[in-house]
């Protein structure tokens, strides 16, 4: 196998992890915590595969390749540890980041993940979980704006729940369902998009209703 099969296997592992399993046996826990950890630490790796990786390993627990507790903890401590790195280089130099201007850096996403956050604080942490690009750039941007290590500590660790425990049981019970697994991505943003637009409203009335108070 060349340099580039094996990259293209990394960077497609949700779709040839059976693959993986097949050939590498156990050694495919060290592949996925590698891919968990790397995508939430470093920012220049907001390509590597996240929701749809962790849907396609639930449903590898479900045929009996994998074990669904170690798999869970693993990817648990791999999330929560990635976050936890991302925060300290965004707390060390993010300010230069966010004030010049680096090809390896995807600025967009950058800067659309900060307003983001100026926004929701700490909320963003949990949901960021769920949004490709924005998932890799949360923990930065928080380490930018100089969260409180405490706090971002308690929104990391609930965020990791929530989302390595309900995509892997999704793809635990419902990974053979072909609607579901064709449409992942989408069911997903359906799902951030109805706990995001509540927060949202409320925001806007709250804005609408202060804006109102000055004009009389």
């Amino acid at each position: 196998m060349d340099f580039m099969q094996l990259l293209d296997m990394v960077l497609h592992v949700d779709k040839s992890l059976g693959i993986w399993i097949a050939q590498y046996g156990t050694l495919v826990y060290a592949v996925l915590f590698a891919i968990v950890f790397c995508e939430t630490a470093f920012v220049i790796f907001p390509f590597l595969p996240g929701d749809s990786l962790l849907f396609i390993a639930g449903t590898f627990c479900a045929t009996g390749a994998m074990n669904p507790w170690f798999l869970v903890i693993l990817l648990i401590i791999a999330s929560v540890t990635g976050n936890t790195v991302n925060y300290w280089i965004g707390r060390m130099i993010g300010h230069k980041v966010m004030e010049r201007d680096y090809r390896w850096i995807d600025r967009a996403a950058l800067q659309k993940t900060h307003d983001f956050y100026e926004k929701h604080g700490g909320k963003t942490v949990v949901l960021a979980r769920f949004i490709p690009l924005v998932r890799t750039f949360a923990p930065f941007v928080a380490g930018v704006s100089e969260m409180s290590f405490r706090s971002f500590q308690f929104y990391n660790v609930l965020g990791a729940l929530i989302w390595i425990i309900s995509l892997v049981a999704s793809g635990y019970f419902f990974g053979n369902i072909p609607f579901i697994k064709n449409n992942l991505n989408v069911i997903v943003l359906v799902g951030v998009g109805a706990a995001v637009i509540p927060v949202v409203a409320g925001l806007a009335w709250k804005f609408g209703r202060s804006m109102f108070s000055k004009s009389k």
